[in-house]
């Protein structure tokens, strides 16, 4: 199993230069891997300092050289495809071939879809995220694109420099053990299970596998997490993030880094 950082995008972790000082911490003392949360906004009460996930992760590119990097998870429906696509590729030039996207469908009850006048229903975020990706994987392939769809248009646009890597590996998030986001990330190259639990990795993967032609084998398992990873790795997770805990003092975060993966 690998072990990587997952990082919010607020407070004190909402500084670029702070957050590069911590993956370069990160990569210095062994870790995989540096995920950063995609939020614009978190709670509707909460008045939190944000920044932009993509800033922060070119300022953790241009910090490291070998860690795994990413957003964790970005909902693609609130975002143009046609510019991730372009973020993507751009920050794959840059680290050299080090992006792994996670997508998912975003928080429903949270203020970042009702407040911005943002689809809500879930479905219809989940027909533009599969329409999105649709998108990502033809503007990588660096030829002309064109896509006319329910949600998105795009009449012959080329999208060059194409990422470094091909394919660029793409994480689906679920918060359930079947159905429509199981199907989705089974067509992609690993799942990100939310709010679920060891106990529950079996009959995740096993669907995974009836969905998926040659199973799980080569197939990433990505758990966010503060305790234990054994169980998870036991029960076949293959990357395992340390979520930082943004409410205490970033020098927490910064001990956390320091004593390096708990494999290390």
């Amino acid at each position: 199993m690998r072990y990587a950082v997952n990082v919010p995008n607020f407070e004190d972790y909402g500084d670029v230069r702070a957050v590069a000082a911590l993956a370069a911490d990160a990569e210095a003392a062994g870790w995989d891997g540096f995920f950063v949360w995609d939020h614009l906004a978190f709670v509707k009460a909460w008045q939190l300092r944000i920044a932009d996930p993509w800033l922060l992760l070119a300022g953790v590119a241009l910090a490291t050289e070998r860690l795994r990097l990413g957003p964790m998870v970005t909902p693609l429906a609130r975002r143009r495809p046609w510019n991730v696509a372009r973020q993507v590729a751009t920050l794959d030039q840059l680290t050299g071939g080090r992006v792994t996207l996670g997508v998912g469908l975003g928080v429903s009850r949270g203020p970042e879809f009702n407040q911005f006048g943002e689809e809500s229903d879930p479905r219809v975020r989940g027909d533009m995220l599969d329409e999105g990706l649709q998108i990502l994987r033809a503007a990588w392939q660096g030829t002309s694109v064109r896509h006319a769809g329910t949600h998105y248009q795009v009449d012959d646009v080329t999208f060059l420099p194409a990422p470094v890597q091909s394919p660029l590996p793409v994480w689906g998030a679920t918060e359930r053990l079947d159905g429509r986001p199981v199907r989705r990330a089974a067509g992609l190259d690993g799942v990100f299970p939310i709010r679920l639990q060891p106990s529950d990795l079996p009959a995740l993967l096993a669907n995974v596998a009836r969905h998926r032609p040659g199973g799980t084998d080569g197939y990433d398992v990505v758990i966010a997490d503060t305790g234990d990873p054994r169980p998870w790795q036991d029960a076949g997770a293959t990357w395992w993030l340390h979520e930082l805990p943004w409410r205490e003092p970033l020098s927490e975060s910064v001990a956390i880094i320091e004593a390096g993966p708990p494999a290390g």
